[in-house]
């Protein structure tokens, strides 16, 4: 069989600073689309201050995952970074990107994202209240 490619970008303009979307839905609706059976699919956050990640869609482990980034990296003071010194305020953004990651990598099996128990793709932003992008890059048969 011939390899193909599919790409797509999905949009996001959080008005919030911070926000966890499962964007299984997204995903899964791209793959559809692409007519890819079996193969990858690479989603990965294109801003530096945003995340792509697989977790659980729980409530209470979302509140978690806030609770816990924000412990590590916390948003206030701003003076606490010296990225915050360029006059920006999102050093802690930048912070929880790098904890959470930039991409996953999904296989595609019969058609469908190829998951563990509970898991799912998740966009975290960290610095919203403007317009990013994820890329859905989808290789297969």
């Amino acid at each position: 069989m011939l390899m193909k490619t599919f790409r797509k970008e999905l949009w996001f303009n959080i008005p919030e600073r911070r926000a966890l979307i499962n964007i299984t839905p997204q995903v899964e609706a791209a793959l559809a689309e692409s007519g890819i059976s079996e193969g990858l699919v690479l989603v990965n956050a294109m801003h530096i201050s945003a995340s792509v990640f697989i977790n659980d869609d729980e409530a209470g482990l979302m509140q978690d995952w806030e609770h816990w980034l924000e412990e590590l990296a916390p948003e206030k003071p701003y003076s606490r970074y010296r990225h915050n010194d360029t006059g920006e305020d999102n050093a802690d953004a930048h912070l929880k990107r790098t904890i959470l990651g930039r991409e996953v990598v999904v296989a595609i099996t019969a058609g469908k994202l190829d998951f563990g128990p509970w898991e799912r793709i998740f966009y975290g932003e960290f610095d919203g209240r403007r317009r990013k992008r994820v890329l859905v890059k989808i290789i297969g048969e």
